[in-house]
């Protein structure tokens, strides 16, 4: 899978996982939705029960902005229809309120747009932002001529 197709793959779908590290080293993964606007992907704390609005996702970035979103696809019945999708980054994080920037008011907007649920109680934030340095995937297919698996390339 070519990276036009990774990230076509990606943005489509409705829901990913984010990795990030923490200060140790220790890896954090957690789902999210999201929005990719560009070559940035956006996601936002919204009201979902926390135990806090101080994510540790958040701190993750503040301290390793390396991130790496990823978005897949399985089928138990059919498993030449399997594929994956990655988005590997660096993240920052954006501040909303009074000193909101006009990105995070935008991700905030393209994420209103997204999902339903968010019209009746849009994200409060902050907002994530991840810009995308490199797109990758992998799919298997039927036929003569299936895709080549990408270097990381695995199931």
């Amino acid at each position: 899978m070519d990276s036009a197709e990774a990230r076509g793959r990606l943005a489509e779908s409705r829901i990913a996982h984010l990795a990030t590290v923490d200060e140790t080293g220790r890896p954090h993964l957690v789902p999210m939705v999201f929005v990719v606007a560009g070559e940035t992907i956006y996601s936002a704390v919204d009201a979902k029960p926390k135990s806090s609005r101080s994510l540790r996702r958040l701190a993750n970035v503040r301290v390793h902005p390396a991130v790496a979103v990823l978005v897949d696809h399985y089928d138990d019945s059919d498993w030449t229809a399997l594929w994956w999708a990655r988005a590997d980054g660096t993240a920052r994080v954006l501040e909303v309120g009074g000193s909101a920037t006009e990105e995070s008011g935008s991700a905030i907007d393209a994420l209103v747009r997204r999902y339903a649920q968010y019209r009746a109680q849009p994200p409060e934030g902050p907002v994530l932002a991840i810009d995308v340095e490199r797109w990758s995937g992998w799919a298997a297919t039927t036929g003569p001529d299936p895709i080549a698996p990408t270097e990381d390339a695995g199931v």
